[in-house]
């Protein structure tokens, strides 16, 4: 995934902070236990890209999306070195012809984002 592809947690947070109008969509693309355990306030659940299904599922939320909204992918579950779900979901995402960022996380979603005190939710919202 090129730098241009990618969103930093400070970023993604600022972003999350401005008005209503212009947040991005934020979109989970990892396992159901690691979202209800804790989350990125406000994102929603899609399921792992590195199934099928998930994959599926990403397009049809991506397409449903104004084409005006800004769309943040993000896992978490490993360091963005080994995650086996970022890279296809980024693929999916961009298939639908929409620009999208994925949010760079060096280690795990709980050191890079929960730890750093950013907006957290946690259970199913």
């Amino acid at each position: 995934i090129p730098e241009a592809g990618l969103i930093h947690a400070k970023d993604l947070a600022k972003a999350l902070g401005g008005p209503v109008a212009f947040r991005p969509a934020v979109l989970h693309v990892g396992y159901h236990v690691l979202y209800r355990g804790g989350h990125i306030a406000g994102s929603r659940y899609i399921g792992p890209a590195s199934k099928p299904e998930g994959l599926q599922a990403l397009r049809v939320a991506v397409r449903k999306l104004p084409r005006t909204k800004a769309v943040v992918l993000y896992c978490g579950c490993c360091p963005w070195t080994d995650c086996s779900n970022t890279r296809p979901a980024f693929a999916a995402a961009e298939s639908t012809g929409r620009t999208v960022k994925i949010l760079y996380i060096a280690k795990n979603l709980q050191k890079d984002w929960i730890d750093a005190g950013l907006p957290t939710e946690s259970g199913d919202r």
